[in-house]
């Protein structure tokens, strides 16, 4: 380095000589021909001796850095080399740590959709897996769709919450535990650090009410008794949407069951339907004795699936039966197609005698303490056979008049 230092003055600046002109200190003015040989191109070198060799560091434009500037640059350039630390290679490791840094933001939505692909194989039915981006596209990005993942907050999570979660609160609290499953995700890939912004326990159960203490939510029921007027509804049509809804009356079973059922998972000649784990809401095989009548309604055997209608199909079908004439008055009441378990699970309990046992294991439902389930290894299936039988026999009798809607608690 030259002796002295502030050597350079604003004038010196307007040098047009090609060279290098030293303030002093390591601070250099670098003047060269323009590259398109019009005038002279202006920059600060910084120029350091290191184990006998000499290196130089641009430090910017005069057109863009000021004197004063640079002879601040200068100085901390200065201070590492006397740190023993290399100004070129400490400024190129911050510029790569700055690009690592880039590329591992990813905004809230991308690492929703990046949750949504790793885990949509273990959602049991295609209506869960359809209705995570749905529900956040609706009630979480607005909020939070483009905000560094890493920079969500308490404060965000609650700006996104609060608004629904009085007024729909079942979503609002199904929408925070999808919010807290991303961020664990993002942590784990690295895009974040520190604690779950959106995690209940010891958090934002201290911020927003407990979910046990808000309203419930209830599901309408149709009464057992008229559950064969809407069968005889649906027997009038031959739509496919019409016999998956047969179908599902008849084996008690969930929408997302009926939805996703294989040719393959039925067995023609055994009657019977065996629903893989990874379908059940239990994670558990269910086998679902068929009816004769459940069987007529299932048509001719294929391959694939065996109802290919939308996620919409059976609600339609429901809906369209209870339009008529003869059960109009139904149709204000709402009935969902899961209460149709309910009024299921209504009729084995006051028109028949079988075991309760024997009608909670036909709506795939645990069964006693799980000492009781522990012992319990027989799944009762030819009595369910004849509860099914009896249930089919049932549904094809003469249409009941005047019927009502009930509620079913979620």
């Amino acid at each position: 380095m030259g002796r002295g230092i502030h050597r350079l003055t604003a004038a010196s600046l307007r040098r047009n000589e090609p060279g290098l002109y030293f303030d002093g200190g390591g601070l250099c003015l670098q003047v060269t021909a323009a590259r398109d040989g019009d005038g002279f191109s202006r920059s600060w070198i910084f120029r350091w001796t290191r184990d006998g060799r000499t290196r130089s560091m641009g430090l910017g434009s005069i057109n863009t850095v000021t004197l004063a500037e640079a002879r601040e640059r200068a100085r901390q350039c200065r201070l590492q080399v006397l740190d023993g630390i290399d100004p070129l290679e400490a400024r190129n490791a911050e510029r790569s740590t700055k690009v690592a840094a880039r590329a591992r933001q990813m905004t809230f939505e991308q690492a929703a959709n990046a949750y949504v692909a790793a885990h949509r194989q273990e959602w049991r039915s295609r209506q869960h897996a359809a209705e995570w981006p749905a529900s956040l596209a609706k009630h979480v990005y607005p909020c939070l769709a483009r905000i560094d993942v890493a920079a969500i907050d308490t404060g965000l999570v609650l700006k996104t919450l609060q608004p629904i979660w009085e007024r729909v609160p079942e979503t609002a609290s199904r929408l925070r535990g999808r919010i807290e499953a991303i961020l664990d995700w993002a942590q784990v890939a690295g895009l974040r650090q520190g604690d779950n912004p959106a995690r209940w326990q010891g958090h934002l159960e201290h911020l927003l009410a407990a979910p046990s203490k808000r309203q419930v939510q209830h599901l309408a029921a149709m009464p057992w008794r008229e559950v064969p007027a809407l069968m005889e509804k649906l027997r009038a049509g031959d739509s496919t949407a019409s016999r998956a809804l047969q179908f599902t009356i008849l084996t008690a079973a969930r929408a997302g069951e009926v939805l996703g059922a294989e040719w393959s998972e039925i067995d023609l000649g055994a009657k019977v339907w065996t629903i893989p784990a990874n379908r059940m809401k239990a994670g558990k095989e269910h086998r679902v004795p068929l009816s004769t009548r459940a069987l007529a309604v299932l048509g001719k055997p294929g391959n694939g699936r065996v109802f290919e209608i939308g996620e919409n199909g059976l609600r339609t079908a429901l809906q369209s039966a209870m339009a008529g004439k003869a059960m109009r008055h139904l149709k204000g009441g709402g009935a969902t197609v899961h209460g149709l378990r309910s009024s299921f699970r209504d009729w084995c309990g006051e028109r028949t005698n079988f075991p309760r046992e024997v009608a909670e294991m036909a709506l795939a439902h645990a069964v006693g303490s799980k000492v009781e389930q522990a012992y319990q290894r027989s799944d009762m299936f030819e009595k369910r056979r004849r509860l099914m039988e009896a249930w089919a026999d049932f549904l094809r009798r003469p249409v009941a008049q005047g019927a009502t809607i009930t509620r079913l608690v979620r």
